[in-house]
């Protein structure tokens, strides 16, 4: 399987050279190269504004030894990391956008409306709340230990921790699931929409959509 090679941060400003200290706040851009995603991190006194062709940026800090891994990342961040994909024709590529739109779907920013075949790749189609805009999405068909494996990658390039941050979220719908055990659950595409957004983990997300 080819993969997207991600290049973690080394907590240093990429212009000024100056090494981050615990708490010292300051701006990342993700980039496209030809070896994979970018990460740039740059000190507010030598910050402008991110490049056309960054993919996303965003604002951050340096954490303390002790502090715990972040476990969420801004949601507008996420989506627009999604929207730059579109155009995405490579493998790796189509991976990264699909689980982009697994976690967009059970954040309830991404609804599923329909599949189709497109040849022998299965395409979803997925409407973003927010714009009221459908998008193509390609299911690459990935296993658990697959959605895991990009859920990291995308953690690494964001500074986050995706896995953690279901682990939190599916122990919130599993209470949440015990509340309403007694609803009727809806048949066809629209219980594959309402079972993703209720708090299923992604892989199960991944299952029930197909």
């Amino acid at each position: 399987m080819s993969e997207i090679e991600v290049a973690r941060t080394d907590g240093t400003c990429s212009i000024t050279g100056r090494k981050f200290e615990p708490g010292d706040e300051f701006y990342s851009i993700v980039i496209e190269t030809e070896s994979g995603f970018e990460r740039r991190d740059i000190a507010p006194d030598a910050w402008e504004r991110a490049p056309e062709s960054a993919v996303c940026h965003f604002k951050t800090k340096m954490p303390n030894k002790d502090e715990p891994k972040k476990t969420f990342v801004d949601d507008s961040l996420l989506v627009e990391f999604f929207k730059r994909l579109g155009n995405a024709t490579e493998d790796a590529k189509l991976r990264f956008r699909f689980v982009l739109s697994l976690i967009l779907l059970r954040k309830r920013l991404l609804k599923y409306e329909s599949s189709k075949q497109d040849g022998e790749r299965e395409v979803w189609s997925m409407r973003l709340l927010k714009e009221k805009k459908s998008y193509l999405v390609v299911n690459p068909g990935l296993g658990e230990e697959e959605i895991t494996e990009v859920s990291v990658q995308l953690g690494a390039v964001l500074s986050t921790d995706f896995i953690a941050e279901e682990e939190a979220h599916q122990a919130n719908a599993d209470e949440q699931t015990n509340e309403a055990a007694d609803d009727e659950t809806p048949d066809g595409d629209e219980a594959v929409a309402e079972t993703a957004e209720d708090g299923e983990a992604l892989e199960t997300t991944s299952e029930e959509a197909r």
